[in-house]
């Protein structure tokens, strides 16, 4: 029984390392009875290609070249995987084959399939090998015994009996992608790219339940994410959308690919061979997911007009060339469009029925849901002409537009109208983790809050999470019955259960809001980042974890263009992060930060005068709700401790939670035990706080807790503790319950920029996670 079918490009081929980490990927996501589809390694066709050229002018030398270049690569790429005993019997049957083929060539007998075919062969038994050294039962099978056409049509019948029969349920199976057989054992091809379309081929053979594309891009994109920085993956991408992109150049699916899977159940991924983590784009069946924007160029086309085309004729067309082509009807007239360099090919095929009416275009297609492709067209055409690019010829489609043009549409114009065109169509999914008293007022808010948003997304609540219990509604969470919603239909949760319902969601963006104080979720970063979600964080723990682990989770937010924002984390909804960025951003240097950061501690020391016992203000405080349930975590100082590293790693400082210094706002030893032998002790915090208060009296200063951070000639230097205030200074006049950020810089050296505001309470912190909402649906459009 074939589970899954398993295709490899040549780009993961092109190396020992890659067939390093293609083995690597079998190992993990393969079973006894699963195919892996190989295409040949590298610019392996493309080199038989240019051999078979050569061969047809009769330039013997570079036939004789181009083998020698085969020779090389193919001998380093065994030479570099295989044991001496594998290796020594590989390069035998390799020196035989290319020995053959120089005897054929000099004999005028080689055969342009036949040819082309060694690169999936020698691909398919390499990699078959390797797996066998390294324990795995693995076998090479030649798609010519399994794939069997009669005038270039597959003969179905026939082709499932031969993969019932040659296809093990015991090993993996090495299947060579791109070629087949006719009747009379004549090795044919099944096209450029023909891969994939072996691939899907073999998994409808054999009732396989999803084949995995493994390509050397994370998935189906928006547009080319190479040109176009904010490109969007797509997480799910029905066949009827694909199908049409493929046809107008998509490189990532090829038209022939999904026809195998049509009225099937066989599932379709799209997966990355350089980053396993990286999440899949699941091509669906039609209303499976809903319509998405594309924009794709063309290069080098020409533009025909075909008189009495035939039924099938296009299908003809593409084999003859070897690439996937277009075809659509205006005013009555039939159009095609041809790669410039097969035009020639396709002219003379039709005998007199093709003209040339446009040569050497180049251009764009959109594709886009039926109701948006009339303003598309007229948004695309406005700014192509903006951008001194007027189309030669244009065309409006029910499903796409056609804009061609005589030059390319290189990078800067794609990406002002992937702006325009693709943006505009978005939908922002919000995922609220923690519903206590931020979390609802977050909820609250955000009805209000909708309307700024909405100007440049459609933003929907789609998910609810309290402790272990969860609510998601994929087509959005009705804001003002959220509670009884989460009363009705709220369910428990592992995080497997979690990660699947966020995987399922079909947005073009996600977010995870995470109002906990959990460090277990903070946890659960890496896995949503693999999910492609953006983060927006009220907790401390993510940005505070070792520095190994928070510059991993950082990388892999970059290399997915995905944000991550935490300014509550700090200050609740000050905008010291913001002001942070902003100064290093406009080339100042920080040198010193100094503050209150704790809006609990900053009332317990800003209320204190001596007339009532520093214990009993802590009481107070507990009372009113300042403080944790246990109040020694706030007087630990490791809620500052954080918050100052997270201070220190926005400036790019590479520092851990223990290299901060730490003294807490009481003696040790009542650290030590429950709460209430903390309460049996008091007197010793209070002794304490009168010893500090008078030693700062002295100085005509007051008791304040702070963090601070220093910069010295590159050197770095954090605490946090008790420190003395002078009377008259931010500090000293500090409101109680506020933060203060007293910043120094190269151009705030001898005044310091000041921001002093509530650092508590669950309107301002709600407020402060808005803002960064804001700030994230800005960056996306």
């Amino acid at each position: 029984m074939v589970n899954i079918v398993h295709k490899f490009g040549g780009s993961s081929l092109s190396s020992a390392e890659r067939y390093q980490a293609v083995a690597n990927i079998i190992l993990a996501h393969t079973e006894a009875g699963d195919c892996v589809v190989v295409s040949a390694a590298g610019k392996t066709t493309n080199t038989l290609v240019k051999l078979w050229q050569s061969y047809q002018q009769g330039d013997q030398q570079a036939v004789s070249d181009i083998l020698l270049q085969l020779d090389n690569h193919q001998r380093t790429l065994i030479e570099q995987l295989l044991s001496p005993t594998a290796r020594h019997a590989a390069l035998n049957v390799l020196d035989q084959e290319l020995a053959l083929i120089a005897q054929q060539a000099q004999q005028q007998s080689l055969q342009e399939a036949a040819l082309l075919a060694h690169g999936e062969v020698w691909s398919a038994r390499l990699l078959a090998t390797y797996l066998q050294q390294l324990g795995l039962e693995a076998k090479d099978v030649d798609a010519r015994l399994l794939f069997t056409l009669n005038d270039g049509q597959l003969l179905h019948q026939k082709n499932q009996q031969a993969c019932a029969e040659l296809i093990s349920a015991h090993c993996i199976n090495v299947v060579t992608g791109f070629i087949a057989a006719d009747c009379q054992a004549n090795t044919v091809t099944l096209g450029r790219n023909g891969s994939d379309y072996s691939a899907t081929l073999l998994s409808s053979y054999c009732h396989a339940n999803q084949v995995s594309i493994w390509t050397d891009t994370q998935g189906v994109f928006s547009t080319d994410p190479r040109k176009v920085k904010k490109a969007i993956k797509y997480s799910k991408v029905c066949r009827g959308q694909a199908n049409l992109l493929a046809r107008l150049g998509n490189p990532v699916l090829h038209a022939k690919t999904l026809s195998p899977l049509k009225n099937t159940d066989i599932k379709l991924v799209v997966r990355s061979s350089y980053d396993t983590e990286a999440s899949a784009t699941e091509v669906v069946k039609e209303g499976y997911s809903k319509a998405k924007r594309f924009i794709t160029t063309l290069e080098n086309i020409d533009l025909l007009r075909i008189d009495q085309l035939r039924g099938g004729e296009i299908g003809e067309l593409s084999q003859l060339i070897q690439h996937s082509l277009h075809h659509f009807v205006q005013n009555g007239d039939t159009y095609l469009l041809v790669p410039a360099d097969a035009t020639h090919q396709v002219v003379s095929h039709l005998q007199g029925r093709a003209n040339i009416i446009e040569s050497n275009l180049h251009g764009c297609a959109v594709v886009a849901p039926r109701n948006d492709v009339a303003q598309l067209f007229e948004q695309a055409t406005q700014v192509l002409t903006e951008q001194s690019l007027t189309p030669r010829f244009s065309h409006q489609d029910t499903d796409y537009i056609l804009l061609l043009t005589d030059q390319s549409i290189d990078s800067d114009v794609l990406t002002i109208l992937h702006d325009k065109l693709i943006n505009k169509g978005q939908e922002l999914a919000i995922i609220v983790a923690g519903l206590g008293n931020v979390g609802e007022v977050f909820i609250e808010q955000l009805s209000q809050q909708l309307n700024r948003l909405q100007q440049h997304f459609s933003v929907k609540l789609v998910g609810l999470l309290r402790s272990r219990a969860m609510l998601f509604s994929p087509s959005g969470i009705a804001l003002e019955q959220w509670q009884s919603q989460w009363q009705n239909e709220a369910i428990d949760y592992q995080q497997d259960d979690l990660l699947t319902r966020i995987s399922e969601l079909d947005y073009e963006h996600k977010v995870v809001i995470d109002i906990t104080a959990s460090e277990a979720f903070s946890e659960l970063y890496p896995a949503f980042v693999n999910l492609d979600c953006h983060l927006i964080s009220a907790n401390k723990y993510a940005g505070t974890a070792n520095n190994d682990w928070y510059q991993s989770l950082r990388r892999n937010l970059a290399e997915r263009n995905l944000l991550w924002r935490y300014n509550t984390s700090v200050g609740a909804g000050l905008p010291i992060n913001f002001a942070l960025a902003d100064l290093q951003n406009s080339g100042d240097s920080i040198t010193h930060i100094e503050g209150v950061f704790s809006g609990t501690l900053s009332w317990l020391c800003s209320s204190y005068d001596g007339s009532v016992a520093f214990s009993e203000l802590v009481l107070q405080a507990q009372q009113m709700g300042y403080t944790e349930p246990d109040p020694r975590e706030d007087l630990s100082g490791r809620d500052m401790q954080r918050k100052l590293l997270i201070l220190a790693r926005e400036l790019g400082l590479t520092l851990e939670l223990d290299d901060i210094a730490l003294t807490p706002l009481m003696p040790a030893q009542l650290a030590q035990g429950d709460w209430q032998s903390f309460l049996d002790n008091k007197q010793l915090l209070d002794d304490f706080i009168v010893e500090k208060a008078q030693s700062a009296a002295t100085e005509n200063k007051v008791l304040r807790y702070t963090g601070a951070l220093t910069i010295t000639d590159g050197k770095v230097t954090a605490k946090v503790g008790l420190a003395y205030a002078t009377q008259g200074d931010a500090l000293a006049n500090l409101t109680p319950g506020d933060n203060i950020f007293v910043i120094n810089s190269q151009w705030y050296s001898d005044n310091a920029l000041v921001i002093q505001g509530p650092g508590a309470g669950k309107e301002v912190t709600a407020a402060g996670v808005h803002s960064d909402l804001y700030w994230l649906v800005q960056n996306l459009k």
